[in-house]
């Protein structure tokens, strides 16, 4: 059975830590997240894990069942593909350095095509394509060799609802074929909707790991505001004792000890801010990340 475990990795580039000691176990089969926030390290974790990259210290285990001509697949951040070619020709370039050749090259394109519903644009030329459909295909050169384990960094970065959606059910496939994932965002619902465990990643460190009921025990305040609105052309109200944090259409107000959450909404109201509703939210992985990983902006 294939086990993936990491033991103290730690990587530098120059002064900036990148990751220190992080230790990591990841079971065959599983769904494995990784969450932080813009240079948390999880992009350079994932490319110790594949190879690509090379850690300063500790070690890194993958224990694989025979079989497999290639171990782990890929699915980079940014789009890997050429877009002056087509669909199928990327597949075929991608898939000799792979070393599949001939009618087994052919007939592997055309199932992964097919699997993620680009088989209509297979000669199509990928500058033609939408981001979504893009973020599809690069999601099949990672799978043309079939591997046992997929690493997949911020694979809907940027992508429309639609195609989220489309992906998350491509990933789930993958998941109940038995395949390894370990999925690298910063979007909550993402790492809430597919991963069985969780680890929550900053400044080069493991902060938690878990399942999601897990962590959310180790949410310290259970319990919040959330105020839905269009807040571009006003000012949300700092109110002492309270953590705001904005969002494109809402915002949760976090009081930082318990307090009577009754109060809390009365000042809101009292505050003049115009809002379209109130929610009072209970204990969920953004609470928990906030309050690990603080609510700085990240660039």
């Amino acid at each position: 059975m294939l086990s993936i475990t990491a033991h103290n990795l730690s990587k530098t580039f120059g002064s900036v830590v990148a990751l220190q000691d992080v230790n990591l176990a990841i079971r065959a089969g599983e769904f494995y997240g990784l969450l932080g926030p813009n240079g948390a390290g999880k992009t350079t974790l994932l490319r110790i894990l594949s190879g690509l990259l090379t850690a300063d210290s500790g070690e890194l285990e993958i224990h694989a069942a025979n079989g497999h001509a290639q171990i782990i697949g890929v699915v980079p951040q940014e789009i890997a593909l050429y877009e002056v070619l087509t669909a199928r020709e990327n597949l075929k370039v991608f898939g000799s350095v792979m070393g599949l050749r001939g009618a087994q090259l052919s007939a592997r394109s055309a199932q992964v095509l097919e699997w993620v519903g680009l088989e209509d644009r297979a000669k199509s030329k990928v500058k033609t394509f939408s981001g979504g459909m893009m973020r599809r295909l690069n999601l099949t050169v990672g799978l043309l060799a079939d591997p046992p384990v997929m690493l997949l960094d911020e694979p809907t970065v940027g992508v429309d609802p639609q195609s989220r959606a489309k992906i998350f059910g491509l990933l789930s496939e993958l998941h109940a074929s038995g395949k390894t994932i370990i999925y690298t965002t910063h979007y909550m619902e993402e790492a809430e909707r597919l991963c069985q465990r969780i680890g929550i990643l900053d400044h080069g460190r493991l902060l938690a790991e878990g399942s999601l009921s897990d962590l959310l025990a180790k949410v310290k305040l259970p319990r919040f505001v959330r105020v839905h609105g269009a807040f571009e052309q006003q000012k949300l109200p700092a109110m002492d004792g309270v953590e705001c944090t904005p969002h494109d259409d809402y915002a949760d107000y976090v009081p930082r000890a318990n307090s009577d959450l009754g109060a809390l909404i009365t000042r809101i109201n009292q505050s003049g801010l115009r809002f379209e509703r109130l929610e009072i939210k209970g204990a969920n992985l953004e609470t928990l990340f906030l309050q690990l990983t603080g609510t700085e902006l990240r660039d």
